[in-house]
């Protein structure tokens, strides 16, 4: 059972919330007085830092940085060369929703767009209020260190939504001040933002406690040291794309010639910088890649930033395993399928599915042939009276209804160990969702490397050697394969084939798609609430 701590404070901040009547309303009839509410460190922080964390899991579908239903996932993995939501018949037509974002057809008006930017804009004006009342207490409270410590907290909090703003929209408006409404905000330019999250992240990072907060207990879930490095190795690998105002051009600037906000190197040093930071705070790869997914992996000395799950204590959810298994195949297990997502037939080749040099992680990622029920009995398909079985290389983007493979095609997700325990058909699970890991940090640093003109072999290959796959040289295409293979449906794709220049590839199914489109487009709900921003270029 996962301790409580956390959970108390958590829940106590959002049962303050339920009485909002707005969309950034925090003063509830029911919240404490700013007197009562500010007596002790604990009870700052729940009123000032624990309500955030409430709003990091999916809670009510689409909602989430991870494991949510039509949400921020979704747009970063669909809409690569790595998953695939196929319309079956007349089953995931959804208006073309899944199509559309496979085919880079998202267009201006697009409610998976508007409902991604609403959420983090929420969370972002919820956190701008949280780190006005701490600027105002440490003012009056000099002395008292506790309020910088959660001043920094919800800042680096507030830069990782900024993060993906930057990332998915590029252009948009900075809004840091609690008593101005975005409607007033102008649009920043992309290389604005990219430089104002390095800032935020580079001037809290040393505040930030160096608790692994993967781990159960104080930390638990919270943005602590280890997580902003991660961040900043984030921003510094992708530094190439965010630094740059003209992304449609495809004209970067070289890492090699980019200085990296805030410091002295060029953008690949600090990449590697940021890496070794996080390694110095006593990360290292898991014996087994299946022990960061397990049910119980809070004690992952790999996964760095991690959504708690339980489903008595605290409900977030994951969808991504219903929205994946067959119903036949879930129903054994007494688990909800919605038979739908599935990889790609691009991602199977690059995990060398059929071949003789099949990689090790393609089992731990992927149902796929005939699969079985707990007690070793095969499933059978109640359409066909035969044993159930997926087939990985006929997939496709549309099926007809009296295709052979319409409820069969394509490999099924199978990265989380199954919880037969979890609750609303399995949406509620134990295993805790894992957003940020140490496999990636070698990787970032193995690109890093070889961008800068090094060898990145020695951290390839810990990867590959933990996975039982025969060592690579660390080429750039080898390094980009092998994060398909480690990182498959952890939602780092579309961001890694876009610093590759790959994103907008014809592959199957998909004509080649215009180079602006590695950049979302701005629903028009929003363009017309705020006659400030205009649309992002090339929609």
């Amino acid at each position: 059972m996962k301790k409580k701590t956390l959970y108390i404070m958590i829940a106590l901040a959002a049962y303050c919330l339920q009485g909002c009547s707005g969309f950034l309303d925090e003063n509830p009839k029911d919240q404490m007085s700013e007197e009562e509410a500010f007596k002790s460190p604990a009870l700052v922080y729940l009123n000032t830092v624990a309500s955030l964390y409430t709003y990091v899991g999916n809670w009510d579908g689409n909602s989430g940085l991870g494991g949510g239903d039509r949400g921020i996932y979704d747009l970063n993995t669909f809409s690569s060369d790595e998953a695939i939501l196929p319309t079956r018949g007349g089953d995931w037509d959804d208006g073309g929703l899944w199509r559309d974002l496979f085919t880079h057809n998202w267009g201006t008006n697009n409610a998976l767009l508007r409902d991604s930017w609403n959420y983090i804009y929420k969370v972002i004006g919820i956190a701008n209020q949280s780190i006005s009342k701490l600027e105002g207490y440490i003012a009056e409270n000099p002395e008292e260190d506790y309020f910088v410590a959660y001043h920094s907290e919800a800042r680096a909090f507030r830069a990782m939504y900024y993060y993906y703003l930057l990332d998915m929209f590029a252009r948009v408006p900075l809004v840091i001040d609690p008593d101005i409404q975005i409607s007033d905000v102008a649009q920043s330019s992309r290389s604005e933002v990219f430089a104002f999250v390095v800032k935020e992240l580079q001037e809290s990072v040393e505040n930030l406690n160096t608790t692994h907060s993967n781990l159960e207990g104080e930390y638990y879930g919270r943005m602590t040291q280890p997580v902003a490095y991660f961040l900043l190795a984030k921003l510094a690998l992708n530094a190439e794309v965010y630094s740059s105002d003209s992304w449609w051009e495809n004209n970067r600037t070289d890492g090699k010639n980019i200085t990296f906000p805030g410091t002295n190197m060029n953008a690949w040093d600090a990449t590697v910088f940021y890496c070794d930071k996080i390694a110095a705070l006593g990360y290292d790869l898991e014996n087994s890649y299946s022990n960061n997914f397990a049910i119980k992996n809070e004690n992952s000395r790999e996964n760095i930033y991690t959504i708690p799950m339980d489903p008595t204590l605290y409900k977030n959810r994951i969808y991504y395993l219903i929205r994946s298994r067959h119903y036949d195949h879930a129903g054994a297990y007494n688990l909800g399928g919605w038979n739908g997502a599935s990889a790609t037939k691009e991602a199977v080749t690059v995990f060398g599915y059929g071949t003789g040099n099949q990689d090790p992680r393609f089992d731990f990622n992927y149902h796929y042939g005939k699969v079985y029920g707990p007690n070793g009995e095969p499933i059978i398909n109640s359409d066909a009276g035969v044993d159930l079985e997926y087939f990985p290389t006929q997939v496709k983007l549309s099926y007809s209804t009296s295709d052979t493979y319409l409820k069969t095609g394509g490999a099924r997700m199978k990265k989380y160990e199954m919880d037969t325990n979890a609750q609303q058909e399995g949406v509620l699970q134990n295993n805790d969702y894992v957003l940020f890991r140490y496999a990636d940090v070698l990787l970032m640093k193995a690109e890093a490397k070889v961008r800068n003109g090094g060898n990145g072999s020695d951290e390839l290959n810990r990867v590959r050697n933990r996975a039982g796959a025969p060592e690579r040289e660390a080429t750039l295409q080898n390094i980009l394969d092998e994060r398909l293979l480690e990182l498959a449906w952890e939602g780092w794709r579309r961001q890694d084939l876009i610093r590759f220049g790959l994103f907008n590839k014809a592959i199957s199914d998909r004509p080649a798609t215009e180079s602006f489109k590695t950049v979302f487009a701005i629903d028009n709900s929003i363009l017309n609430l705020n006659a400030k921003l205009t649309q992002n270029h090339g929609y």
